[in-house]
């Protein structure tokens, strides 16, 4: 299908310098020495979904984004620490911790170690609940005053496939896998430092494998269904429930076609099977040692309101 350009000069021209002041970054979290990368992820339009895929990865359908941020790796232990342990912040700031960083509500403290052994220097972080994870973009703000956040799904796929409409970003030659991600036939059942692999187009490393990211959406098997025949504008299934959530990416221990742009998984309950605590832990899930994160950073920032309504939703208890 051909698609018409219809732009005039004057929103040529806006359009040429919205992309110009969009440009890849990196951030340093104030009051440490610690910094990450962010990739410029152009806004644009893709097919999402699969056409031969699983029942919940149809229909395909066209989805239209605007422009965002995206982390150029997974979040590593050395960005979540400070994060996870106060004494470990203390220990690592070059000043005193500012109050209102210091009032942002920390994890608790795993009951055992929440590596599973694999390792920790540029490791990805994991285990963390969805909860977890936007409480972790909140400290991030009371640090930087900018606001990070978790990818929706579609941000996700779209970032994942720069411009690719295979099963993978590079193709769909499966012997190429190895070259873009780790997964169970070359991880040797176990996470391996970011950025070991190539990135994709856009400049994205282990989108493929290491661990599965979280995404913000609560996981709905029939929700591309519901925008079959319509382009929709910027998609996500606000979460109300603590299950099931969306992760993409698949992980370590997942076979290729759980790696495949279009693959969506759901959190499971399960994998708090073995949390001795009443109620089970809002912060871990000991099961899980696959599931990480990735940071997302809008072009349109939203209000201050919106922001911490974002962050400061209420916890669901998980028994």
């Amino acid at each position: 299908m051909k698609v018409k350009i219809l732009l005039t000069v004057p929103l040529l021209i806006a359009a040429f310098f919205s992309f110009a002041q969009q440009q890849s970054y990196t951030q340093q979290i104030e009051g440490t020495k610690l910094s990450f990368t962010m990739q410029a992820i152009p806004a644009g339009e893709f097919l999402m979904g699969s056409k031969k895929g699983k029942a919940d990865e149809q229909p395909l359908h066209r989805v239209k984004l605007d422009a965002f941020w995206m982390g150029t790796y997974e979040l590593t232990w050395d960005l979540y620490e400070p994060f996870l342990y106060k004494d470990y912040e203390t220990s690592h700031s070059t000043g005193p911790v500012p109050a209102n960083v210091d009032a942002v509500t920390r994890p608790t403290k795993p009951y055992l170690d929440m590596t599973f052994g694999m390792g920790k220097e540029n490791h990805p972080a994991l285990a963390m609940t969805h909860y977890n994870a936007i409480q972790y973009c909140k400290w991030l703000y009371a640090r930087t005053g900018v606001f990070y956040r978790l990818p929706t799904e579609a941000e996700w796929e779209y970032a994942c496939r720069a411009g690719s409409t295979g099963e993978y970003s590079f193709g769909d030659d499966l012997a190429l896998l190895a070259d873009y991600g780790w997964f169970k036939g070359n991880s040797g059942g176990k996470t391996h430092p970011a950025g070991q692999k190539k990135p994709n187009k856009w400049g994205l490393f282990d989108l493929y494998g290491n661990v599965g990211e979280w995404t913000y959406d609560q996981y709905e098997a029939d929700f591309y269904a519901r925008k079959k025949d319509q382009t929709v504008i910027n998609p996500v299934a606000a979460p109300a429930k603590l299950y099931a959530h969306v992760i993409r990416g698949g992980s370590y221990e997942d076979a290729p076609q759980d790696l495949r742009s279009a693959a969506r998984l759901a959190s499971d309950p399960a994998w708090k099977q073995l949390d001795p605590q009443i109620p089970k832990s809002n912060w871990w899930f000991p099961e899980a040692p696959f599931i990480g994160m990735r940071l997302v950073r809008p072009l349109n920032t939203p209000s201050k309101a919106e922001i911490m309504a974002y962050y400061d939703q209420p916890v669901i208890a998980d028994y």
